[in-house]
């Protein structure tokens, strides 16, 4: 026994300098990430709130150095950069990479399909959140969705439209693929504008009317300044999702434990951005008010138009491109299958009631 003990605790010990070892690894890991937004648009408080979490639980094993979009590089080239690795993370809006694979469309925003609880319902039980993880993997990179706001305002500007028959030939500001061309359909010509351009656009008559987010950041941007009108629901965008792009080789550099505690971190900012941006969306649309602003709301009828429109766009979309048939295949099968709760727990029930919803089968024949 004599002889055997210094082994023992010689090898005991030496596991607990290996371990030591391996925690002070860990304790290294310092990460630098950006974002889309620049410090003057709200939407950059979801980036910072989840970077606070992680700062708080990853303690000694990560910090992340966050830095307001446009600091380090255009909000246009964050996500080339956390692929290759030049910066470990970068938060974002899925919806601007749709010209990589437009699968990114329905991952960041839909038109008339999702609210936010869906988008909550679909990624926390009904498979979304692999489908982020397998379309981002396709570019080296780990996605953790930590945002999510309702559907956002809808068109402001100085001409009025109230109803989808003023959309006739007017150029409106309007981010996403299958949006511009549900615009299109309509009539509408679709204008693409960084979110920052938005305010001079509508100011100096360059466009009509445009959108940009929820009624709270828009109005933190300033647009009661420029736009005399409000054409609401924003139907273009029921609801948004934002998120993290981690470097694959940056995330696998961390332990399992301290993973664990960047997607703990990304479903609680997930939880409070929801509730954030309703309740900015709420006194917003009062400031709107007051200020003077007319809003005009798109009839019943006019929103089933835009809902056939929908329809046949993201049939359209499925069958040019797998990866898109595939995530909304997975979202309007969750629509369907959650109706059996949802439509029986009337009038308390949470996400969308829908008789008009793509046809499944026209898109599993794309597939």
């Amino acid at each position: 026994m004599k002889k055997t003990m210094p082994l023992a605790l010689s090898g005991l010990a030496a596991g607990v300098m290996l371990a030591a070892l391996s925690s002070t690894a860990y304790a290294q890991q310092q990460w630098t990430m950006t974002s889309t937004w620049a410090e003057n648009l709200d939407l950059i408080k979801i980036d910072q709130h989840w970077v606070e979490l992680v700062n708080q639980l990853a303690g000694d094993e990560l910090q992340i150095n966050f830095r307001a979009g446009g600091t380090l590089m255009p909000g246009s080239e964050v996500f080339d950069a956390t692929e290759t690795g030049s910066i470990e993370a970068a938060g974002d809006w899925p919806g601007y990479w749709a010209g990589l694979n437009p699968a990114f469309s329905p991952l960041a925003t839909t038109t008339s399909l999702f609210n936010g609880v869906d988008y909550l319902n679909w990624i926390q039980q009904w498979g979304g959140r692999e489908l982020y993880e397998e379309i981002y993997g396709q570019f080296n990179m780990i996605y953790l969705p930590y945002g999510i706001t309702n559907n956002e305002s809808g068109f402001m500007g100085r001409t009025p439209i109230a109803s989808i028959a003023d959309l006739q030939g007017k150029r409106l500001r309007l981010s996403g693929r299958d949006q511009g061309r549900v615009l299109e359909q309509l009539g509408g010509s679709q204008v693409t504008l960084a979110g920052g351009e938005v305010y001079q656009a509508i100011e100096r008559g360059v466009i009509d009317a445009g959108e940009f987010s929820t009624p709270g950041v828009d109005y933190n941007a300033g647009f009661s300044e420029v736009a005399d009108n409000w054409a609401t629901p924003g139907w273009h965008q029921s609801a948004s999702v934002f998120g993290v792009m981690i470097n694959k080789d940056a995330w696998d550099a961390l332990s399992e434990e301290t993973q664990a505690k960047l997607r703990i971190a990304a479903d609680a900012t997930m939880a409070w951005s929801l509730a954030w941006s309703e309740r900015q969306s709420n006194d917003a649309t009062q400031r709107f008010i007051d200020d003077g602003i007319t809003i005009n709301q798109f009839s019943a009828e006019d929103l089933e138009r835009i809902q056939d429109v929908t329809n046949q766009v993201i049939v359209q979309g499925a069958c040019e491109n797998a990866d898109h048939a595939k995530v909304y295949h997975s979202m309007i099968s969750y629509l369907q299958e959650y109706a059996t709760w949802r439509d029986v727990s009337v009038p308390y029930n949470m996400s969308r009631t829908m008789d008009n919803l793509p046809s499944l089968d026209e898109i599993e024949a794309c597939m």
